[in-house]
């Protein structure tokens, strides 16, 4: 635990991306999709929808089944997740490597990446927060910027 709010003792950076956590009677974190999945099973989500994706020409791109960040808008128990970004299908090590790679490599709080996954390249901007001097995760997530096939 480290304090990611300048005063006490809250949560980790791990625990805000891949499990959530409520501040100022807002959802805060909660990036991750099993996390979302095994909190809807449990009946705690009340899923309110997507915000479709913008295409690089600014107007709204369409989503099928091969898009693998959504942004989403819900309510946890009650309390209110406006916008929230999450990977869907993928596994949580991946997210944790990617998420690793961007923090060690980088110092930025925006990182553009391509991923080249057979075939398909999904354009992502990685934001990366940091907390205490730029030595700890506060938060990172995912933004879709593009999805093409090669």
């Amino acid at each position: 635990l480290y304090s990611r709010s300048g005063g006490e003792m809250d949560s980790s950076g791990f625990e805000h991306v891949f499990v959530g956590e409520v501040k100022n009677d807002k959802v805060s974190g909660f990036h991750n999709w099993i996390q979302f999945y095994l909190e809807e099973t449990k009946g705690n989500i009340d899923y309110r929808g997507y915000i479709k994706p913008r295409s690089c020409d600014d107007s709204m791109a369409e989503t099928n089944g091969d898009d693998h960040v959504l942004t989403l808008q819900f309510a946890w128990n009650g309390v209110e997740k406006f916008v929230g970004t999450s990977f869907i299908g993928v596994s949580p090590e991946f997210e944790l490597a990617l998420y690793t790679i961007v923090f060690l490599t980088t110092e930025e709080e925006d990182s553009d990446i391509s991923l080249d996954v057979g075939g398909e390249v999904f354009d992502l901007k990685v934001k990366c927060y940091r907390y205490n001097d730029g030595k700890n995760i506060g938060s990172c997530y995912v933004e879709a910027m593009a999805h093409y096939e090669v």
